[in-house]
């Protein structure tokens, strides 16, 4: 079931300065949100443990790894390069001053951990299948605690990137980590989807309010086409898609409606005074 969360308004420090706003940073916001987010106003009573948090490294942020794992929830989040963790083992081996050391340097010193491959099903029609190369390990991630590292990258691609990505459930292998941070990719098909068929760009106003009310109005007509409206085939998935296949339902409702009201007796001079009274109205 999609159920969408608020979203988080963003003031840039002019605005702030403007309106006698207090700045806050993107980050900042976001912990703010996390710490107030009562979920249980949108699912009822749930169980912390199955709450997972999903983010690309643009929020690979202490405080807000800090936040998800104070509410109880777990998270798998991409990091940075330059983010320090440090092994398990030299915690008890090596100074402190030399445990800690970039994400990108630390998987570089740990050849000894073994490569593995692993294939997931890509989620359109062709049923294509993509394989990805992961090492995986336990570690501590600085600042949050102790973590699931994972390094991944995409088989036979020549450009080499890869992915490092953590996860606070010391349970989860290094399938499923990957498995639930490829779902993140529905963020990126959504923004794309708005974009390009319910105007989320076309932001003609000047105000911030008006601002706002522009987003809310696409997330409802998101949200509601999303949940497929009676008469639609359950084979239709896209956005675009759906929104021809209303328009299409909608002219056949109006057809009928015609029809209906011409095998009527009197019906076609009803239906001439119907359309007089609309051509009057406008």
């Amino acid at each position: 079931m999609l159920i969408p969360l608020r979203p988080i308004p963003f003031y840039s420090k002019r605005y702030c300065q403007t309106h006698n706003l207090k700045y806050q940073s993107e980050h900042e916001r976001v912990v703010e949100y996390l710490r107030a987010l009562a979920l249980e106003d949108y699912i009822g009573s749930y169980d912390r443990r199955e709450v997972l948090v999903l983010a690309d490294s643009g929020y690979d942020d202490k405080k807000i790894e800090k936040a998800i794992a104070n509410k109880g929830w777990n998270f798998i989040i991409a990091l940075g390069a330059t983010r320090s963790v440090k092994s398990e083992a030299l915690s008890l081996t090596t100074p402190t001053s030399q445990q800690w050391c970039h994400i990108a340097t630390f998987f570089r010193r740990h050849r000894r951990l073994k490569w593995n491959t692993i294939r997931l099903a890509t989620s359109g029609n062709k049923h294509k299948r993509m394989d990805f190369r992961v090492r995986h390990t336990s570690g501590y991630l600085r600042y949050v605690g102790k973590v699931e590292l994972v390094c991944s990258e995409q088989r036979n691609r020549p450009d080499g990137r890869r992915k490092y990505l953590a996860c606070n459930d010391l349970r989860a292998t290094a399938r499923q980590i990957v498995m639930g941070y490829r779902l993140r990719w529905a963020v990126e098909l959504f923004h794309k989807s708005v974009k390009q068929n319910l105007g989320f760009e076309d932001v003609a106003t000047h105000g911030f309010d008006a601002v706002s009310a522009h987003v809310h109005w696409v997330y409802g007509a998101y949200i509601l086409l999303h949940m497929s409206p009676p008469g639609l085939s359950p084979g239709v998935q896209s956005i675009g898609d759906k929104q021809r296949a209303l328009r299409q339902s909608l002219a056949d409702t109006e057809k009928r409606h015609i029809l209906q009201q011409l095998s009527q007796i009197g019906g076609v001079q009803h239906y001439k005074d119907e359309l007089r009274q609309a051509l009057a109205g406008t």
